[in-house]
This record gives structure tokens, sequence and C-alpha cells, in this order.
């Protein structure tokens, strides 16, 4: 017999086999304040099954298995032929069709659509965050298409129907559920899309041209259809380019490689070029950025989410790990300067989610106030909650220590991830001077902003102190894009201050007020007040298994 060289102690299990929803509850309350009483048990049990689903061990190797099998690009078949086929692993195609048959590409035409689908968004990508790219896109389509009825009339069934066809490439008439992907950025323009060299020359028939050049990033290659930005002959235009035509042949879209990314490894991002490529005008020519946009803010929400969801799973690991692990004497969970950590990252979690949810609940409104609201409300928590996930997620990955640091834990994922929805649909900058461009010709949304934020006032008096030294930002635009950010930044703070003090726990308020809001806070994790009640803070965040 072999001698036992040592037993394995004082390692915690892993977090698997809990229902990731359930166990959430600053997100199963945004659901039960957001959605109509009379949707709450469907939508609770949908949920709570797909929240049951990504907690369970298979969906967390199919995560795995994504990421250690990337996407490889075929441009050729063996004879020769130009095919542009994006091979992905199998692990992929459950995640994306677990994901689409969920309606995590419904959004736009069924009650409560945009909380549901933004909840089982956040829940569903913390299994993998990769396949959320098609996921976003996909959904995110639908506005711009309606600026044309008979494209939308067209497509969106297909777009919103929560049937999963796999890769294979055929026309969409013969298709059950489409994927789409986008394409603006250009190599020699970045963010800045009006500089794009794309050509777009008019076909005989109407909304027909045909397209010549490139693009540097087009995410999601393997989808059935595009939309993309080119020059048409009155300008910046924005264009349906489908992969299949409706004759059955192959459109011209050739993918010239996949980016090799830091994280995201398990999605396609690509280069492609267009060579006389078939096209159909969306909207009226030189008006390309106008009918995109609402695409672009849909996808920044998503920025959002995503971002909400990897932290919410960096902090559940960094909590599930103190509770059963133990030094000093003791178990981690219990230490007062661990507890201030781990109370720290659980505050920066719930506002991203609180924040989040109240976006979708705005795109489910419908109210013009809602949709100024969201004018500004968008960029800013784009802005701020993106750049918050990749230090949350470095301090929660840092709770675990060494373990933490190996592949096995899943946490260096989740780590390389966390700064991508931030670069994603306009980095900080293009965010901040965003919001500065709707201060200076839409006041009505800096009108819907206050209005909202000002729905807390007099319940805090560091969230009133911080109303107050915002509006007297906001009385001076002159020379403001160098503070641009620093304004952002206190936007944000106040909105997620505000609706923390509305609906979350008095601790969770309390403890947010002090610190993002009142300034008694250091410059890393865990320098909350001592004297905070920093234990339910905690307890609030744990998954229990």
């Amino acid at each position: 017999m072999a001698a036992t060289t040592h037993t394995v102690t004082n390692q915690p299990p892993p977090l698997v086999g809990y229902d990731v929803f359930s166990a959430d509850h600053a997100l199963t309350e945004a659901v039960e304040r957001h959605l109509p009483l009379e949707l709450l048990d469907e939508v609770r049990g949908e949920l709570s099954k797909l929240g049951t689903t990504a907690g369970s061990a298979q969906a967390q190797e199919w995560g795995f298995l994504a990421n250690e099998n990337p996407p490889k690009l075929r441009t050729h078949d063996r004879y020769g032929h130009r095919i542009d086929h994006v091979d992905f692993h199998p692990a992929w195609h459950r995640l994306l069709g677990h994901a689409v048959t969920n309606g995590l590409t419904n959004a736009w035409g069924r009650p409560g659509g945009h909380v549901r689908r933004a909840a089982g968004f956040l829940v569903w990508t913390q299994t993998e965050a990769g396949h959320g790219c098609p996921l976003s896109m996909t959904h995110a389509a639908v506005p711009a298409l309606r600026t044309d009825p008979a494209l939308a009339a067209e497509w969106e069934p297909k777009l919103t129907s929560q049937v999963y066809e796999g890769e294979e490439l055929r026309t969409a008439a013969e298709k059950g559920g489409v994927l789409f992907g986008m394409g603006m950025t250009e190599k020699q323009g970045g963010s800045d899309v009006r500089a794009n060299t794309t050509a777009a020359t008019p076909l005989d028939a109407e909304g027909e041209y045909v397209l010549t050049g490139h693009k540097w990033f087009c995410s999601a290659p393997m989808s059935d259809a595009f939309l993309v930005l080119a020059q048409a002959p009155g300008g910046v235009t924005c264009f349906l380019v489908p992969r299949v035509l409706a004759d059955g042949s192959r459109n011209v879209f050739r993918i010239q490689r996949l980016k090799d990314k830091l994280g995201n490894r398990s999605n396609a991002s690509s280069e492609v070029e267009f060579e006389g490529t078939w096209a159909r005008r969306v909207g009226e020519e030189g008006r390309g950025v106008r009918t995109i946009i609402e695409m672009v803010a849909a996808t920044r929400v998503d920025c959002v989410i995503g971002s909400a969801a990897l932290m919410r799973q960096a902090v559940a690991q960094a909590v599930h790990h103190a509770a059963y692990r133990s030094a000093f004497g003791g178990v981690l969970l219990e230490k007062p300067l661990m507890r201030n950590v781990l109370a720290d990252l659980a505050l920066e979690s719930e506002a991203a989610t609180t924040l989040a949810m109240r976006l979708a609940a705005a795109y489910d409104s419908g109210s013009e106030q809602d949709q100024a609201f969201l004018r500004l409300a968008v960029p800013a928590a784009k802005y701020w909650v993106t750049k918050r996930c990749t230090p949350t997620t470095a301090e929660a990955l840092e709770c675990l220590g060494g373990n933490g640091y190996v592949e096995e834990s899943g946490m260096p994922r989740l780590l390389r991830e966390s700064p991508l929805n931030s670069i994603w649909e306009g980095s900080g900058n293009v965010q901040a001077l965003d919001v500065l461009r709707a201060l200076q010709r839409e006041p009505y949304a800096l009108n819907a902003f206050l209005e909202e934020v000002g729905q807390a006032r007099g319940a805090d008096h560091r969230l009133d102190g911080a109303i107050k030294d915002l509006l007297t930002d906001l009385a001076d635009l002159d020379g403001i894009e160098a503070r641009a950010r620093r304004l952002v930044e206190r936007m944000a703070l106040v909105l997620q201050g505000s609706l923390l003090v509305r609906w979350a726990p008095a601790a969770v308020a309390d403890a947010f007020c002090a610190s993002r809001l009142g300034g008694d806070w250091g410059t890393a994790f865990g320098t909350l007040p001592h004297t905070l009640d920093l234990g339910a803070v905690v307890e609030r965040a744990r998954a229990v298994v």
C-alpha cells in the first residue's frame, strides 16, 4: 500500500450545484421591483430554472471547454474554394443555444421583456462571458432595423426567435432563428466612425448597394447578417449585410483573421474585407450613425449588465471561499479585515446590478421621461460600471490567494474578461464625451436624470451633499471636456447612491453612501468605516449552496 503523504484539509468546496438567480438577493429583488405582479411567478420560475442550470457542474464545464478550445478560422476548403468558416467547440453551441432558447435575444416583443432578459443575461453569462457578444448584438439589432418597417418585418421575427440553428449558413427564410453581428470600426478610424473609408455604391434597385472596404473589428463573424457603416454618396450610412443571399449563394464576406485577444477567448472577433459585397440600406443615406445608435445604446446597456455579471460571480466566489477557508485561528469570513474587503466588493457588485436593472426597466417603461433618463444614464453607467469591473475582479481573485491565481479556479478567466466591456462600444472617453454632448444638446435629459436621483433626496445627508456638489459641477460647462471623467463618475455614483438608498437594505445603502459619497473610504478595497454593519452586507452577498 502506498504511503499517504498528506491529507487535503481546509480547502473550500467548489461553488457548484446552486441556483445563480435565487442566490443573488440584489437581482431577485430588482426583478420583483420592476416587473408587474402578474408576471412575477412566471418569470421567477424561468430565471430560477436558468439559474440552476448556470450553477450546475455541466454548465461550468461548458464554460471551461469553450475557452480552452477557442474558435478556428477556415478560409478555404480542401479543394481551394473560399468558405470563410469559423469552427466552434460544441460547448460554445451548448452555451449559445441554451441562451437563445431561454429568450436572451427576445426582449422587444413580450411584457417586461427587457427586465426578464437582462436578469437572464446577468445570470447566464456568469457561466461564460464570450458568447454574450452575439446574444447582445442580435438583441440590439432590433431597434436599428425598426427604422425600416419592411426590413423589420422580414428579420425581427428571426432575431427574437427562441430557436437556435447553430453555425450552418442558409438563407434567413430557411432558418427558424438568426444571429446578427456588427461592423463599425476600421483600422484608420477606431471610434471615429465618420472617418470610415468603406465605400457603398448604389445599384439600380432601390435600397441596394455594393460595399468595398474593410472592418478592423467585426464581432461574431459566424452570424447570419451584420449591420455595418459605409460611405454612401450621401455620407455615412447603415447597411444590412447578409452572409447568404436570397438565391442561396454566398455573399462576399472575407474573414481575414481572428483576433488573438487578452480575454473573451471563446468568442470570434475578426477582420473582414468587402469586395462587391451586396448590402441593403437601413434608414436614410447620410444618417447611418443616427440609425445604428439605438443598437449601440442597447449593447452599451449589455456592457453594464455583463460587467455586473462578472463582478457578481467574482464576489460570489470570494465570499464562498472565505466562508470555508480558515487561517490564523478562524474562518476568514469572520475576520474583521477580510469582512471589510468582502463587504466593499459586495457594495460594488450590488450597486452595479441595481443600476443595470434600472436601465432595463426604463427600456420596458417606454415613457418619455425614462427615454430621456436613459440618454444620460446609459453612457454614465457604461463609463463607471465597466471601469469598476477590473479592480473588483482583481481584488476578489486576491481573496482566494494562490488558489485564485490558478486557472482551475476560474478567477483568471474572469479577470481577463473584465476590461472588455469598458472598451467595447466606445471606451471611457467616448462615453464621457457622449454625456457632455447630451448635456449641451438635450436639456430634457438632464432634467430626467436629476428627477431620478432626486427621488431619494432627504433620505441620506451624504447623498444630499453629493447631489449638491453635482449641481455645482453642472452649473459650469465651459471648458468641461478636461474634467468630463470626473463629472461622469460623480453622476454615476450619485445615481447608484439614489437607487440603493431607495431600494437596498439599510446596511448596504449606509455603507455605500459613507464610502462612495461621503468620502470615508481609502484608495483600495477593504477601507470601509469599521463602524458599519459589514457582516450584514457580506452575508447578503453570499451564494449559499
